[in-house]
């Protein structure tokens, strides 16, 4: 099976996520990376392609002109920019006939996602969006179980996804990661966006459903932050399951606390990111059981035997082999999130600010 040229944009040196995106999309031998522009500046982002050994570009623009010139350009492009930036590079690549496989969330803005929207209907590539959580085995496997009924009717869930690193106002200190996240203009908003919207997928991708409305208290601890660090959200669904998402990254001790728990009428779930090889599966009246990675069917996303540790950037390259394999299939997948996800992660968002000007008011998700 022959490689799926791929190039970037963004991504470039000292940022963490371009460099996830690389390994992630190498780790299975699907792709081969040839071509990207690393940053807004020429002559860095020609500087760190050459440091990879790929053909370098100054401009958005001129990338995509150069790659779709050759008879070799890249047939898809990561865009691991700061979420201003995802519409405009995008639009332009699925302008092109290039398939996307974009960060979350969306963008910073429902303006800008309604653009992107349009563009993905006009054009005859794919778009992906990297809800990079749904890739772990044990988070699949819990949505299998949940699709069989091994629950039984779905009451609760609580998704927490808690961080503590901006608990100082280190966007003041020069911190690059820490500068955009917390600039409105750049971001759109603050742990809602960054990790909320992880949370809310998840939910969203082990139970197979949609919350209808939500209540949300946001608040910005750290002074003279523009934007929220702390969240709490609660969501109703029309099945009449009740949920709560905590999004917070001013939890000190907590380094990167992702954890589900799924409560049915017949049997409860519980997974954490942070020990992601084990499944906790508790029927009712019955000891609870731990189900290893490679159990019950989970060997199916799995690269290692039980008890060989896999991770987030296993999950990851899971995330990148099943987009591999809707591009050399042209097949859509509803397993790998793609444009409904990204616009559901945006009217989560938008819910969230609305409900919070409102005291916490019930506020529908568009």
């Amino acid at each position: 099976m022959r490689h799926i040229r791929l190039g970037m944009i963004g991504g470039g040196e000292g940022a963490l996520i371009g460099n996830v995106h690389r390994i992630a999309a190498r780790l299975d031998d699907r792709f081969s990376l040839d071509a990207g522009v690393f940053s807004s500046n020429p002559d860095r982002s020609n500087a760190f392609a050459s440091t990879l050994g790929l053909r370098g570009y100054g401009s958005v623009d001129a990338f995509i002109n150069g790659e779709t010139a050759r008879d070799d350009g890249v047939e898809a492009v990561s865009i691991v920019t700061p979420n201003h930036l995802h519409a405009d590079a995008a639009i332009k690549c699925l302008d092109a006939g290039l398939h996307v496989i974009c960060d979350k969330p969306l963008s910073a803005t429902p303006a800008q996602a309604a653009r992107i929207a349009q563009a993905v209907k006009n054009s005859s590539a794919q778009f992906f969006l990297t809800h990079n959580y749904t890739g772990y085995p044990m988070v699949r496997l819990a949505r299998d179980m949940v699709a069989r009924g091994e629950l039984g009717a779905l009451r609760l869930i609580a998704v927490n996804y808690v961080q503590g690193w901006l608990a100082n106002p280190i966007e003041t200190e020069g911190h690059k990661q820490a500068e955009w996240r917390t600039d409105p203009a750049q971001s759109g908003a603050g742990a809602i966006g960054d990790i909320g919207t992880h949370a809310y997928n998840l939910a969203c991708f082990v139970t197979g459903q949609d919350a209808q409305t939500l209540s949300a208290e946001l608040t910005t601890f750290v002074q003279g932050r523009e934007v929220d660090d702390n969240a709490f959200v609660n969501l109703r669904y029309d099945s009449g399951m009740r949920g709560s998402i905590w999004a917070s990254q001013v939890a000190i001790g907590s380094k990167n606390d992702l954890s589900l728990k799924l409560v049915g009428d017949r049997a409860a779930i519980d997974w954490e990111q942070e020990n992601p090889n084990e499944l906790r599966f508790s029927k009712i009246d019955e000891p609870t059981q731990i189900i290893a990675r490679g159990q019950m069917g989970s060997d199916e996303w799995s690269r290692t035997p039980p008890g060989h540790p896999e991770g987030f950037i296993e999950a990851f390259a899971n995330l990148y082999s099943d987009v591999a394999d809707c591009l050399q299939s042209g097949q859509i997948n509803r397993t790998v999130p793609n444009i409904a996800d990204g616009l559901a992660g945006m009217s989560f968002i938008q819910a969230c600010q609305i409900s919070h000007e409102k005291d916490g008011q019930w506020t529908p998700l568009a």
